[in-house]
């Protein structure tokens, strides 16, 4: 018989051997834990759509937010719920509105122990959900649109917003965020730029999280689910406006664009590991299915291996804590 002259096995026979010579690394640093809080709650609501998840009312947000800093998660990313909706999202851009609020309360609890992020986008808080203002004939007012994000970044950035993250999919985004902040006096406000941002299926218990009111679709501004050329193309617009860091969403089904954007770009690169992907994991593990555990820190590790250095996802605190036990 022949006998391999090679056995890369030897490296994987033990606990130990395969974490001395384990090529990717997750620190709980690099974990974001994106977070709802509702208006007019009085305690917390589970979202049935995302086992282990709630909306927050602002007392239970605060907590949740001091148990995330203490295992050592490196941001979290807030999105308001509000009561009452209109066409032009009103609420986003209210100082006492719910998300802005929110932003005080947190930022009061923890200071600059974690990174304080809010959702840049109107979808949350107009009565059609879509993210921009509409026109006469219903499409989505591109620039109609950057106005009232110029707005609403700046009353973010007043409530004590360390990054604010422009998601709505608008063309010229980046740049008209940037300038307000800087014209208002927050040059120091960074930008988290949701620049690859896909028309997905999987944004479905995210939408009930928000209490989204969609009427139609967003396939018109958000991006299509074959093209990479493309998402190359609004990464390199959005570096070029300002952005601080970018983003793909989602995460898993789009690894290789995650990889080729590391690729092309020298900033930051984050992935949102989003409600759906969260969601399937927790189904198929409450079906006995697969290892949750497991499955969780795999699925986290290959976007980290694809080449994103900031990862948002739900089960932020849950894998920090088992991260700073397993190293």
């Amino acid at each position: 018989m022949s006998y391999p002259d090679v056995r890369p096995r030897r490296l994987r026979r033990t606990p130990a051997l395969r974490r001395m010579v384990e090529e990717t690394r997750v620190a709980p640093s690099e974990l974001v834990l994106p977070m709802f809080v509702k208006e007019g709650l009085t305690e917390p609501r589970p979202i049935a759509s995302m086992p282990g998840v709630m909306q927050h009312s602002r007392d239970s947000l605060r907590k949740a937010v001091v148990e995330a800093v203490q295992a050592g998660v490196g941001g979290v990313m807030l999105f308001g719920v509000p009561l009452a909706k209109d066409p032009t999202g009103s609420g986003g851009t209210d100082p006492h509105g719910i998300l802005n609020v929110a932003l005080r309360d947190v930022v009061a609890e923890v200071g600059d122990a974690t990174v304080v992020m809010s959702d840049l986008c109107l979808d949350e808080f107009t009565s059609h959900g879509h993210c921009g203002l509409l026109a006469p004939d219903g499409t989505v007012d591109n620039d109609a649109t950057l106005a009232a994000y110029a707005e609403m970044a700046v009353a973010q950035a007043a409530a004590g917003a360390g990054m604010v993250g422009p998601s709505g999919m608008m063309d010229g985004q980046v740049g008209v965020v940037r300038k307000a902040l800087d014209a208002a006096g927050y040059q120091d406000v960074a930008i988290l730029a949701y620049a690859v941002k896909y028309a997905s299926a999987f944004y479905g218990p995210f939408r009930d999280a928000v209490e989204s009111s969609l009427q139609g679709d967003r396939r018109t501004y958000q991006q299509d689910p074959p093209n990479i050329r493309e998402a190359l193309r609004e990464v390199a617009l959005d570096v070029a406006e300002g952005a601080d860091v970018v983003m793909v969403k989602p995460a898993l089904p789009y690894l290789d664009v995650v990889a080729a954007v590391r690729a092309a770009v020298d900033v930051p690169v984050a992935a949102y590991q989003i409600s759906g992907e969260y969601s399937m994991v927790e189904g198929a593990a409450a079906s006995g299915w697969i290892d949750r555990e497991r499955a969780m820190l795999e699925t986290i590790t290959s976007i980290r291996r694809a080449g994103a250095q900031i990862i948002l996802t739900y089960w932020a605190v849950e894998a920090a804590r088992l991260l700073r036990t397993r190293y």
